[in-house]
């Protein structure tokens, strides 16, 4: 496979590789973009990419809770000028609130009623009205004793650019009270699941062959090597459970408090975590990057 130019240049910005590193990864994996960037790590050239680093797009999230039951709802614009635009923060306020009271899917809620018409057909009157392309693209439903959610750089009340729901168990009052804490620490840290048990295998499988590789590479260049029931035995699980810890949320070390972990920090409180959503605008969505020479010598050809 020809390794391009704009290949090199998305893996250098989601990994932080230099140049000619990222290149020579694209081209011993064939330009295959996951298995290069495993490569990189395993020469210590690049720390674990997340897709949203990667990704871009503009919009908002919203979020509405009431009687132990959260939503959070995406929608996206083309541009961060009509995300600021009064009538769509007016659009999303409303499809979280019909969210809220409704389904458990973004097609059940399109189909629902918002001031006599489908909340589909508020969004394309939107899109006439305002001029630019919207796309109610997904939506996070979360239940328990009592739900609590967060907003990370609010455009409005209930919306911005990353919006946190956290179910607990427990007294209210106490679940209230430090469940604004940790939705404020899951923006901030962006935890891949819950706990070790709902973390997914295949992450789990695929970051275990890394740090086994970087770990076997880096004894065989030492000039002390240590012996092999010391890496397998040591070495490679202690990196695997600081991974697990810091990529858990019950694992994680607790912002405010960093001498608990998040699950000391829960049950100190008298509370449970039982559950999270954490919903980002843009997540999962390649942004399209125009080459600006390229569209201005089409336009001349005609």
């Amino acid at each position: 496979m020809t390794v391009t130019a704009a290949m090199v240049k998305e893996l250098r910005e989601s990994t932080g590789a230099g140049m000619m590193d990222a290149k020579k990864a694209l081209v011993e994996n064939d330009g295959n973009m996951e298995a290069a960037v495993d490569w990189l790590r395993t020469k210590g050239l690049a720390k674990a990419a997340k897709k949203a680093d990667r990704v871009a797009a503009e919009g908002l999230v919203g979020v509405a809770v009431s009687d132990g039951r959260g939503v959070a709802v995406e929608i996206n614009s083309e541009t961060d000028f009509v995300a600021k635009n009064a009538d769509f923060q007016t659009l999303v306020r409303e499809v979280a609130k019909v969210a809220l009271q409704t389904g458990d899917s973004v097609e059940v809620v399109k189909a629902a009623d918002l001031n006599g018409k489908t909340v589909e057909e508020v969004v394309q009157e939107s899109i006439a009205r305002i001029g630019e392309n919207m796309t109610f693209r997904r939506l996070h439903v979360l239940e328990g004793d009592t739900v609590v959610s967060y907003v990370h750089n609010a455009a409005a009340e209930g919306m911005g650019k990353i919006g946190v729901l956290v179910a607990l168990n427990g007294p209210k009052d106490k679940a209230e009270a430090i469940g604004k804490q940790f939705a404020m620490h899951i923006a901030a840290t962006s935890p891949l699941s819950l706990s070790e048990a709902t973390l997914d295998p295949v992450l789990v499988e695929r970051e275990l062959a890394v740090q086994t590789a970087k770990a076997l590479e880096e004894n065989a260049s030492s000039a002390k090597p240590k012996p092999d029931a010391v890496i397998h035995n040591n070495i490679i699980p202690g990196r695997m459970k600081r991974f697990l810890s810091e990529n858990t949320l019950l694992g994680q070390a607790f912002v405010i408090n960093p001498d608990l972990t998040v699950e000391a920090a829960a049950k100190e409180a008298g509370v449970e975590i039982t559950g999270y959503a954490r919903v980002a605008v843009g997540e999962g969505i390649e942004k399209k990057e125009e080459d600006f020479a390229a569209e201005v010598a089409k336009m001349v050809q005609g």
